[in-house]
């Protein structure tokens, strides 16, 4: 029986577009080894070229309009009035160490088109981190730029940083008729993280009071009280459709019980990569595993369900920007669900499966799992917002193309005033390939180590640590430097973050493209070669296939295979 309820967070289905797959992390200073905030994202997509964005600051003459075009697929939606100001932008990251990424929950169908709206997910956060220092203030931003121009886009999760505070921000459109959309926003309590992936995740939150106000009281969101922000029909807009019981209490309204309510899918594609983050730094969510895994979840009389994982834990430990970079690597190793561990995995153990993720065998519907970790993603960053340091140095966003677990995160200074050429718009496409592009280069690495999994890309993670390890330090250096640098001259700091970036990133993909030869020489034709000293020729190993794997073959086709004496 098909849910009444667009399922477009379902990576199950094979949808293609930018945010319907995507991961978000977000940690806030209290729960960093260093005090700094950071959020992830990984725009999963198997249709969108990983490279980096870029828009300079700019002075705009009074009167200027500007086109907008959906980020998916690049169509023109309208014209939107430009401001006087707009500050530089490098990928999902700005000059005062402002940062946005998004998952796409999708949530109810009939909220999911608006004729005539112009501002879609996309555009809502790169214009937004063109016109925003602060994380309050891009809440007043976007949810401005949408309400007077009307929400393009399904039903949305946003994560918002700051070098002080983390927000989560969640949207759903108003459907035919209306324009705008309904939201609820929260700050992260310090010392906790918390996450999304393409389910709402917001439920019950405080109403009209000291540290809660509606977008009526919207020009109170600067009081540091205030840790909750909602449009102020946000709950009346759902009695009105009729998703929420007229006489129920205000209080009990749970935003995403009643627009994105859970289903399998919601649970088991989705909420399952929050289960596996949250797991991995409490070590204590086994509780909430029937919920995650879709295989429990419980209901009341509304409908909402009773069960659910919290917005946000507090970790057992401080946790430092290579954790995390590792976190957006999961693939739910270690737990029932293991993608390693089935006969999917093949004979080399691989925790990816090919898309359809959905299918039925003797009227019996199945599902591969989707973790964090996945082939189709085009970009991933962590973006790092240091308060310790003046804003043109503070502010890293860790880059990456191509699947995260086999990528590796590239620091660049989130106010550097241009991008490496190797990461460029308008290098490559998805149908245009070119040694020169990063992304083409980790995607050659990516998928000659998913042929043999794992004696590959045991290589490749040895190399990805080694790298960032490397970077960590080389950024102590750097900061250092522009500290000392910045005082005297600014302008010159810029060009010096600016220069480290870009050449540390077109670096590293030469490196890449070399390793990528050295991994070919090794393992081509299903062998194992290595040097041998003062010889001309490698040592060859080829090792067996697993046991389990032969009696496969054999339950298959051991008839025609068996060796027969010549008796």
């Amino acid at each position: 029986m098909k849910s009444k309820y667009l399922l477009i967070t379902c990576a199950l289905a094979c949808y293609n577009l930018h945010g319907l797959a995507c991961t978000n992390f977000l940690l806030t200073r209290g729960a960093t080894k260093d005090g700094s905030t950071m959020i992830t994202y990984a725009a999963d997509s198997h249709v969108l070229y990983g490279e980096l964005y870029h828009w300079p600051a700019r002075e705009w003459p009074a009167g200027t309009m500007i086109d907008v075009y959906e980020w998916d697929s690049g169509k023109f939606m309208g014209r939107i009035p430009q401001v006087a100001r707009t500050y530089n932008v490098v990928g999902n990251m700005n000059e005062h160490q402002l940062a946005i990424g998004e998952t796409t929950y999708g949530g109810r169908e009939d909220l999911a088109h608006q004729t005539g709206a112009i501002i879609d997910y996309g555009s809502a956060i790169y214009l937004t981190l063109q016109r925003a220092k602060t994380a309050r203030e891009a809440i007043v931003v976007m949810t401005d730029l949408f309400t007077r121009h009307g929400w393009a886009s399904s039903g949305e999760s946003i994560s918002i940083s700051d070098p002080n505070e983390v927000w989560i921000l969640e949207i759903i459109g108003k459907g035919e008729g209306e324009k705008g959309a309904v939201w609820v926003a929260r700050m992260i309590p310090d010392g906790y993280v918390s996450a999304h992936a393409n389910q709402a995740r917001i439920t019950t939150f405080p109403l009209e009071g000291r540290t809660s106000i509606s977008s009526d009281n919207l020009d109170k969101i600067y009081d540091p009280d205030v840790t909750t922000v909602y449009a102020k029909d946000v709950i009346s807009f759902a009695k009105e459709k009729g998703y929420y019981p007229k006489d129920a209490k205000n209080s009990d309204f749970s935003f995403s019980d009643t627009y994105n309510p859970v289903d399998f899918s919601g649970a088991r594609a989705c909420e399952i990569r929050v289960w596996a983050f949250f797991n991995a730094i409490t070590g204590n969510m086994q509780q909430h595993f029937g919920y995650a895994s879709g295989r429990d979840i419980r209901q009341d009389a509304k409908g909402y369900a009773t069960n659910r994982m919290p917005l946000w834990v507090k970790p057992d430990r401080k946790i430092d920007v290579l954790e995390v970079m590792d976190f957006m690597r999961d693939h739910l190793e270690g737990t029932e669900l293991d993608m390693r561990k089935d006969v999917g995995a093949g004979p080399y153990e691989w925790p990816y499966r090919w898309r359809p993720m959905h299918f039925t065998v003797d009227s019996v519907e199945y599902v591969h799992e989707r973790a964090t970790a996945t082939q189709q993603t085009g970009f991933s960053f962590v973006a790092q917002s240091r308060a310790w340091f003046p804003n043109e140095i503070g502010g890293i966003l860790w880059f990456s193309v191509d699947d995260a677990a086999s990528a590796v995160y590239f620091p660049m200074y989130s106010a550097a005033t241009r991008v490496p050429a190797s990461y460029a718009v308008g290098n490559g496409s998805m149908m245009n390939f070119t040694t020169q592009a990063a992304f083409w280069v980790f995607n050659q690495v990516s998928n000659f180590a998913y042929t043999r999994y794992n004696v590959i890309h045991p290589e490749v993670r040895e190399k990805q640590k080694q790298l960032e390890q490397y970077y960590l330090a080389s950024v102590q250096q750097i900061d250092a430097g522009a500290k000392e640098m910045i005082a005297r001259d600014r302008e010159q700091t810029l060009r010096f973050l600016t220069d480290f970036s870009c050449q540390t990133a077109d670096a590293l993909v030469a490196t890449w493209r070399d390793f990528y030869g050295r991994l070919f020489c090794k393992f081509m034709d299903g062998n194992i070669k290595t040097p041998v000293p003062g010889e001309k020729n490698p040592k060859v190993e080829q090792p067996p296939l697993p046991e389990w794997y032969l009696r496969l073959i054999i339950e298959q086709a051991g008839e025609k295979l068996k060796v027969h004496d010549k008796k």
